[in-house]
């Protein structure tokens, strides 16, 4: 066999002839991946359809499509613009519907004293926030019931009923939250608010504006709280004192005093029934 048969024969090398501009165009149109393509397709037909829109008529002030027809019309009169604008200050007041809900209420206290019992047992994330706030929730109803029953009563059923206005129904509606707040607020509290907004000295509790109650009612939500949380810390942190000493004299230091407390925390809060004596507590707090 001769020596040039057993060499591998190279392939003949084509040369391609260089593509037109045309050719080019239409490969990297044929390699452009279909999205891009359907994203131009849509925008090709929605400036069709926009083309195919008649023009705007000036006096009408109608703007027409195929199947569709748009319409801006100027107010009838002072009535409707009214109207608009308390529709949007309705708007505003529900969008801030969950702060009142915490501030106006008894959501506050009820959910820092079951914060701090939470962390007088020990356990920073036993019960969950989201039972927490739950819960805190449920007993805000709860107690708040006799005041949200009053309001229905005397203006929310009123003014359905056509018997009253928009302006007589909110005051009547804001009355009873504003005697749930005077019987929680300190005098102190509310002198100091009082003060603070340079207002003369009230006469009576009408006088007072909402606008100084609801602070004034908050800080003593904040300062009842803690004095609940303080009385709930007490045998907690008694235990612990206990826990640590008996570690301490039996040479156990390196043992932590919370993991070996925890158990004797959560069987003394279950032997007194801490659920039922708490929200107890709480419920006849807004009882006084």
């Amino acid at each position: 066999m001769k020596l040039k048969d057993r060499l591998p024969t190279r392939r003949a090398e084509t040369v391609e002839a260089p593509l037109s501009f045309d050719k080019r165009r239409s490969l990297s149109l044929l390699r452009m991946p279909l999205k891009r393509c359907l994203q131009i397709i849509a925008l090709a037909i929605l400036l069709l359809v926009l083309s195919g829109c008649s023009s705007a008529d000036q006096n009408s002030g109608q703007w027409s499509a195929p199947g569709v027809t748009l319409a801006v019309e100027p107010a009838g009169g002072a009535k409707e613009v009214t109207s608009g604008v308390q529709l949007l200050v309705l708007l505003t007041v529900l969008s801030l519907a969950p702060a009142i809900l915490m501030l106006a209420t008894s959501f506050t206290r009820i959910v820092i004293v079951l914060s701090m019992l939470r962390s007088a047992i020990g356990t920073p994330t036993i019960p969950p926030n989201q039972v927490i706030v739950g819960l805190a929730m449920v007993m805000t109803f709860f107690i708040m019931s006799p005041v949200y029953t009053t309001i229905d009563q005397e203006a929310l059923q009123p003014y359905l009923k056509g018997e009253i206005d928009q302006s007589t129904a909110l005051e009547q509606a804001l009355q009873p939250v504003r005697e749930f707040m005077f019987a929680q607020t300190r005098e102190k509290d509310l002198q100091l608010f009082v003060d603070l907004s340079g207002q003369e000295s009230p006469q009576t509790l009408d006088d007072i504006s909402t606008i100084v109650l609801l602070p004034a009612f908050v800080i003593s939500e904040l300062r009842t709280a803690f004095i609940m949380g303080f009385v709930i810390y007490i045998p907690f942190l008694i235990i612990d004192i206990v826990v640590s000493s008996i570690l301490l004299s039996m040479g156990m230091m390196m043992l932590p005093p919370s993991l070996v407390a925890l158990p004797f925390k959560i069987l003394l809060f279950i032997m007194v029934d801490g659920w039922y004596l708490l929200i107890r507590s709480l419920s006849l707090s807004f009882l006084q």
